[in-house]
């Protein structure tokens, strides 16, 4: 998938992987999207409820050997 910005957040336990996240999409134009790489499992949570109350797409997530990998599109 294509994506504008990449942040990896590996090895940063909650809340870093949300801070970031949230710094780099104020960085970011509407419609652009994200690719984030986490380890922290709990960063299956946090973006889904961050994504669900400001209204950022999570376009897809998946987990491959302890790697948490998501495509955020920003609103």
């Amino acid at each position: 998938m294509e994506f504008d910005r990449e942040l990896d957040t590996s090895g940063l336990n909650c809340p870093l992987p949300l801070l970031r996240l949230k710094k780099i999409l104020n960085e970011m134009e509407s419609r652009e999207v994200v690719y984030v790489i986490a380890t922290d499992p709990a960063s299956v949570l946090d973006f889904g409820v961050f994504a669900d109350q400001t209204g950022n797409e999570i376009l897809e997530h998946r987990e491959e050997n302890g790697r948490y990998h998501y495509w955020i599109r920003k609103k």
